[in-house]
């Protein structure tokens, strides 16, 4: 008889064939549970009154199979605890085969990634209990593909402030990750009959590839020690996507002068730039470079995020659009997943208009320097590197010397000390007679952690380290 019982407040759908004895038919349910993971190492089970009282059996019989099941090592009894599954049960039968977890390296140096175990919890849960104690009814209903007014308002004043954005509410479309929100525009932008787009050269090869498969061709905009070469753009292309601020893998800003060419081809043309402000607000050595959407608001697209600032787990991002891309992006917005998860939302838009967003990065951003620099010292240490970049972001370009070793050689070496990093080679468009070299990320290790990383990659990158 099949049964939902509720003991310890837990929820489980329990079937006995009661056809060879009640007892018997308990037992085989409760092993079948536990082999199959229904019922994992740990969970705590209904006490045997509450248990016969909701299966319809009596008391003892339900003693009984607890007791049979303790006796063969399914189930454990504390007294005072009540009864268990246990934490290593015997297992009839072997589970069956899997496969290997992929290795993972203990020290991760990839670029973009920011230290999660310094996500500030304790402000978030204030937030959370300050949205919840206020929320109205519809707060758990269906949302707004554009995203939740309170923080569309919070990010109007935060990224005014901040970065130089110049928006209202209405032109912020708030989507689940910048990888979504490039989807959706690229998208939107093909159906209007944009066919091909700039994307810078090296760039992020995975953003690039979403690009392509919205069905524009991509051409390659290179980048030099002074950005995006905006002066190779013309006609033929109809939007430029770029990270002014901060180039991403390069580590430089796009310099004043080519900022204005960027605009004035926006501008003569018709095009459409695209900023991905990645990693804004982490400038180093003076105030980070305002956003380009400033310069030109009715030219550009701005896109921010939460990934890097609090962590990618959360999915939040946002796009400040010129006034006639608003209703376009929200409809295909809405037809890609209908809306953001609204409680992030709010909860985050509470972060902002309390000032403990600001008070988090600033922190951040003293972490972030100090970690910069404790990296540079040590690959000044090694020969055959040059480290690029400004003082910025969240990780660090290294070239290397003609006739050293590899970028696969290098990668191979780190993999081998338990080190993670990325290669600029998959950056390039066209990989051939391009420069090699590393991106080292300097965030994601917790404090307790990154001195161990270091030393792991001083050892990785040692000349005279194993090959």
């Amino acid at each position: 008889m099949p049964n939902y019982w509720a003991g310890s407040r837990l929820d489980l759908y329990i079937s006995p064939d009661a056809a060879g004895g009640r007892r018997s038919g308990l037992e085989s349910a409760l092993r079948a549970a536990i082999r199959q993971g229904r019922l994992p190492a740990g969970t705590l089970l209904p006490s045997t009154r509450g248990l016969a009282r909701e299966l319809g059996f009596s008391r003892g019989t339900v003693s009984a199979a607890y007791d049979q099941l303790v006796e063969e090592g399914y189930l454990t009894t504390r007294p005072g605890s009540g009864t268990s599954v246990a934490e290593a049960p015997r297992r009839a039968q072997a589970p069956a085969p899997r496969a290997p977890a992929p290795a993972t390296s203990p020290h991760d140096l990839r670029p973009g990634r920011p230290d999660v175990s310094a996500f500030p919890t304790r402000a978030w849960l204030a937030s959370t209990r300050r949205v919840l104690a206020h929320a109205r009814p519809e707060v758990f209903g269906a949302g707004d593909p554009q995203g939740r007014i309170e923080l569309r308002e919070a990010l109007s004043g935060y990224l005014g402030r901040t970065r130089g954005v110049i928006t209202t509410p209405d032109r912020i479309v708030i989507t689940s990750g910048y990888y979504q929100g490039l989807g959706l525009l690229s998208g939107v932008l093909a159906a209007d009959g944009t066919r091909t787009a700039a994307v810078e050269d090296p760039g992020h090869n995975a953003f690039r590839d979403v690009v392509r498969r919205a069905g524009l061709t991509v051409l390659a905009l290179p980048v030099d020690a002074h950005g995006a070469r905006v002066e190779t753009l013309t006609r033929r292309a109809g939007a430029a996507f770029l990270t002014p601020s901060h180039q991403y893998p390069t580590g430089v800003p796009l310099r004043p002068g080519r900022r204005q060419a960027l605009v004035a081809w926006a501008r003569s043309t018709g095009g459409l730039i695209v900023e991905d402000d990645y990693d804004g607000e982490y400038r180093y050595d003076r105030q980070p470079v305002g956003a380009l959407q400033g310069v030109a608001p009715d030219q550009v697209v701005y896109c921010g995020t939460a990934s890097k600032t609090l962590g990618p787990a959360l999915r939040l991002a946002w796009m400040v659009l010129p006034p006639h891309l608003v209703r376009p992006v929200t409809l295909a917005k809405e037809r890609s997943d209908l809306y953001t998860e609204t409680l992030g939302q709010l909860v985050l838009a509470d972060l902002i208009t309390t000032h403990a967003y600001d008070r988090h990065i600033r922190a951040a951003r003293l972490r972030y320097r100090r970690r910069r620099e404790l990296l540079l010292d040590r690959l000044a240490a090694v020969s055959g590197l040059t480290a690029h970049g400004v003082p910025a972001g969240l990780h660090t370009l290294v070239t290397l010397a003609p006739g050293g070793p590899t970028e696969d050689r290098l990668l191979a070496r780190c993999a081998r000390h338990g080190v993670a990093l990325r290669g600029l080679t998959e950056l390039h468009h066209d990989p051939a007679g391009r420069p090699r070299g590393l991106l080292v990320g300097f965030a994601a290790p917790s404090e307790r952690a990154y001195p161990a990383a270091l030393d792991a990659l001083s050892a990785a990158l040692a000349p005279d380290g194993p090959v």
